[in-house]
């Protein structure tokens, strides 16, 4: 047995016994992320600083070009399982102080087991969670109740009785958009383009059967809550002509569109910001007000091979970053990172409804895809520090240039911040860099410069859910100031000038 392994298998001991007195489900093994009473090693390239290649960056801090709304880059989650977020997720979530969460309202939750009946105790609780984090949520309908769909089969989408469907919406939206004030925002259906292999019961590959499927559920939606958003279709292949001819059909027919959806799993930024500069195009062409564009779920692209060490990697944290700054660069409205919590998917759940659940089975128990930003026990992952940094990134937007691409900087303000987010995410690799960082526009005297960086160190504390500063310095600033910053390769950097006190 190698010592690496040694070392793991005393790790993993060692945890489970902290996790038992602590009651807290910590990520158990040799590369745990630190905490703030443990010493901590600097991340060290393998060459002299002085050799590495420069990026410089500049920021003028009167210069501001706008808002700065990072809190449209929000979080989604479900339609594996019906348990609800646990407490310790809930409380990272609210941490991050979200607006929206994109939701599946799946049929696991067996809101209508019989004609005439409805029982909410499995989605009350689910919901109640949600609603714990302070967000509002949208809700993505893909339920199909048996006594209305008595056949298990995607591929069909009219209900038995297209009234008594209405009246199992209605009821739901009363519910949670009304009595309990949760969902805002109705998002019909869920990857119906691709059926099953999106995680959802219905396969409507004709885009004009899915607009009939839409017109027929927005209805009861608006009858019980007028001043709710409804969209559709979250396409899973945005590249097809799916999402254009479902707006086209709704132009003609003047359906009401509030949002359109789409996802997209992508290591590459461009991409992603390549399809909100696609229907921002097509939108402008929209009668009347343009509908709000959201990427209801999104993340990196689907590994080949999956193991745990994989959901720690600080490249994931790198190219969500990456991509977030692209999309807003493109004027994406609302997107949604898939997703919250790692679950196991219970096939017992799917098996009543789902003709294929081995599909399930595949993606979420044998190969899971870690996309969590927390995983299946609860430990923090380096994504979550990407939606903490933004979440601090203040109000105002600055102009930020950087003079490499594969260094992409955002920055903004707050009334007593400057603070820049420095990405270094290059494809197919990255490299090490030294950022030389120059900003001017600042208002002179002492202040304090703060760093904070996702890297493979890890540098977080999981109990409190913190990044932990890698610098903390007192400086004196004139208009112009200049320092560096080491930014590691596939690795997020957080820069913060706060005045002095």
């Amino acid at each position: 047995m190698s010592c690496t392994s040694r070392l793991w298998r005393g790790w993993r001991v060692v945890g489970f016994l902290a996790c038992v007195c602590m009651g807290a489900a910590e990520r158990p093994d040799a590369t745990a992320p630190l905490d703030d009473d443990q010493p901590r090693a600097l991340a060290a390239p393998n060459r002299p600083m002085n050799a590495l290649p420069v990026a410089h960056v500049t920021v003028n801090a009167k210069d501001a070009t706008g808002p700065l709304e990072a809190w449209r880059q929000s979080l989604g989650h479900g339609g594996i399982n019906s348990i609800p977020l646990p407490d310790r997720v809930v409380d990272g979530v609210a941490k991050l102080r979200p607006r929206l969460i994109r939701v599946f309202i799946q049929e696991f939750f067996a809101v209508y087991p019989e004609h005439g009946r409805f029982d909410w105790s499995k989605l009350d609780p689910y919901m109640d969670a949600l609603d714990r984090t302070g967000a509002k949520v949208v809700a993505a309908i893909t339920i199909k109740p048996k006594p209305i769909y008595p056949k298990m089969d995607p591929g069909v989408w009219r209900p038995a009785d297209v009234a008594e469907w209405q009246r199992v919406i209605q009821a739901m939206v009363k519910r949670y958009s009304v009595d309990k004030q949760i969902v805002t925002y109705w998002e019909i259906g869920n990857e119906t383009d691709i059926g099953e292999n999106g995680g959802c019961p219905y396969l409507i590959p004709d885009p004009a059967e899915y607009a009939e499927y839409y017109k027929m559920t927005i209805r009861p939606i608006l009858e019980a809550f007028p001043a709710a958003k409804v969209g559709g279709p979250a396409v899973a292949n945005a590249g097809s002509d799916y999402l254009a001819r479902f707006i086209e059909c709704c132009a003609k027919e003047k359906m009401q569109l509030d949002f359109v959806s789409w996802h997209l799993y992508s290591d590459d930024p461009e991409q992603h910001a390549g399809l909100v500069q696609k229907y921002r195009k097509l939108l402008a062409q929209y009668p009347g007000k343009r509908p709000e564009m959201l990427v209801t779920e999104w993340s990196k692209g689907f590994d080949p091979v999956s193991v745990e060490e994989m959901a720690f990697e600080p490249r994931r944290a790198a190219i969500t970053a990456s991509s977030i700054i692209a999309m807003i660069d493109a004027g994406i409205d609302w997107s949604f990172y898939y997703h919250i919590w790692d679950q196991v998917c219970d096939m017992n759940e799917f098996r009543p409804f789902f003709q294929n659940p081995d599909i399930m089975y595949h993606h979420w128990n044998e190969t899971p895809h870690r996309f969590g930003l927390f995983g299946v026990g609860q430990e923090v992952r380096p994504q979550y520090f990407v939606y903490q940094m933004l979440n601090r990134m203040g109000d105002r937007r600055l102009r930020a240039e950087s003079s490499e691409k594969e260094l992409r900087v955002l920055a903004g303000r707050s009334d007593r911040t400057v603070n820049l987010m420095l990405v270094n995410h290059g494809r197919p690799s990255s490299q090490d860099r030294q950022a030389t960082l120059r900003l001017s526009g600042l208002a002179p005297g002492r202040k304090w410069l703060r760093t904070y960086r996702i890297d493979r160190n890890l540098a977080w504390s999981a109990k409190r859910i913190e990044l932990l500063r890698l610098e903390n310095r007192e400086v004196d600033v004139k208009e112009e100031f200049t320092c560096q910053v080491y930014c590691p390769a596939d690795s997020v950097t957080m820069m913060v000038l706060e005045d002095g006190r």
